[in-house]
């Protein structure tokens, strides 16, 4: 179950997850607390695995990265060993950036980002159709972004 956290810790992690950049006093001002207590309540964060890490985010057209397609997997067999073989070999190609089990009909969900559709089909013929574990796959191409974020909705989640 999930740790209910404090209002001022709640702004803190709205603050960092929209700016990881801000000075421990730029929260501290804005959450109206002094540094020093500031500076320990994100420490205690940190330390509690409420904030993973602090990156920076690339735009991803940008650097070329045109394709993003959501590819649906079943696999041959669901025993715990496929699973496990499957999962094992899809972290470690870098085009899938997101991974999940799903519920329903099929048994995952891929986000994959390539530079180009030739990228996405060399990785589609060397990598997931030449796994012995993929029964079936289609992919579904992203054609518009209307939003793309990694802002969690802190605020509307609040028990009560």
């Amino acid at each position: 179950m999930a740790q209910t956290l404090a209002k001022t810790d709640l702004q803190i992690l709205s603050l960092l997850q929209a700016d990881a950049t801000l000075s421990t006093g730029e929260v501290a001002e804005r959450v109206n607390l002094s540094q020093s207590p500031c500076w320990r309540r994100i420490n205690k964060l940190e330390q509690e695995g409420f904030i993973r890490g602090r990156v920076a985010l690339l735009d991803r057209t940008a650097l070329g990265m045109d394709v993003v397609v959501f590819a649906t997997i079943n696999l041959t067999s669901t025993g715990r060993q496929n699973l496990l073989a499957f999962e094992q070999e899809i972290v470690r190609h870098p085009e899938v950036v997101e991974c999940y089990t799903m519920t329903g009909i099929w048994d995952y969900m891929l986000k994959i980002v390539t530079r180009d559709i030739r990228h996405y089909e060399r990785f589609v013929r060397d990598t997931l159709a030449a796994s012995p574990s993929v029964r079936e796959m289609h992919s579904h191409m992203a054609v518009t972004e209307i939003k793309n974020t990694t802002a969690l909705p802190l605020q509307t989640q609040s028990a009560g």
